[in-house]
């Protein structure tokens, strides 16, 4: 288990995250429908996370978003690498009624995010525009590649939490054992 905290003058985060987990959360952002995110991401990945952030919420919800990505993301890297004994890549789509996504990603140590989710505006009082600033806020601090693609959907909130969730059945599944693979990379080092 990994464990930080982080304080800026617009927001201050503890965190702990155990990729061999169960699943298992608390998250406390004052932000209740990236809340509810973060818990269909935990459970999905069968990560335990325990998440509280104070943030200026006053201002608006984004710096609490991405503080929460940076933060998130460092510790999964501090839990993930050096890589070995693992699949390394996953891949997962995953459907909310009409909704469709599908994320791929590669524990590479070498961060880069597509994104493509077809969603403006809000989710009651969440701007959906932060739902793109975390997960690049995640994947530059963790070191993977990740590639988020909306197939089909029209409801925002189907959209988003199916990108969630298959972020997280993709990590999941990058992260089986695999003993067969050793270090999982013709170059002997990620």
């Amino acid at each position: 288990m990994q464990e930080l905290n982080r304080v800026t003058k617009e927001t201050k985060i503890t965190c702990a995250i155990d990729i061999q987990g169960t699943g298992k959360s608390t998250i406390k952002t004052g932000i209740g429908f990236f809340d509810h995110m973060l818990e269909a991401f935990s459970k999905h990945s069968a990560i335990d996370l325990d998440l509280n952030c104070e943030g200026d919420l006053h201002v608006d919800y984004h710096h609490s978003v991405e503080d929460c990505g940076i933060v998130i993301g460092q510790l999964l890297k501090k839990e993930i690498f050096p890589i070995e004994n693992v699949e390394r890549y996953g891949n997962a789509t995953v459907v909310m009624d009409e909704a469709s996504v599908t994320c791929s990603l590669d524990l590479s140590n070498r961060p880069f995010l597509v994104y493509a989710l077809d969603v403006s505006e809000k989710v009651g009082t969440f701007d959906v525009e932060l739902v793109e600033e975390f997960f690049h806020a995640l994947v530059m601090n963790s070191g993977i590649t990740c590639h988020i693609i909306q197939d089909r959907g029209r409801n925002k909130h189907h959209i988003i939490e199916a990108a969630f969730k298959s972020f997280a059945v993709a990590l999941r599944r990058a992260l089986l054992e695999n003993k067969k693979l050793g270090i999982p990379s013709t170059k002997g080092v990620l």
